[in-house]
């Protein structure tokens, strides 16, 4: 698992962006949720980072957020509270 190249290829999809909106009870638009991500990932240590089955778990405890990342397309299926 890389973190540089989970960052370049990162992507999402509308549903996702009302999803992690609805999760993390925010009013963000999609460029400011990108941007939390990106500095998520940034900012969280590699060893707080999993490959279960097809995805990437990535916990932030500072942040109290878990993203969740397909592996195989970079694709961010969802942000959960921790």
């Amino acid at each position: 698992m890389n973190k540089e190249k989970i960052l370049k290829n990162i992507c999402y999809t509308e549903l996702v962006y009302e999803r992690i909106r609805k999760k993390l009870k925010i009013d963000l638009p999609n460029k400011a949720i990108e941007e939390m991500i990106a500095q998520t990932i940034e900012e969280t240590p590699i060893v707080c980072f999993e490959s279960i089955g097809k995805n990437y778990y990535i916990s932030n405890i500072q942040r109290g957020i878990k993203i969740t990342i397909n592996s195989n397309t970079t694709r961010v299926i969802t942000v959960d509270k921790i």
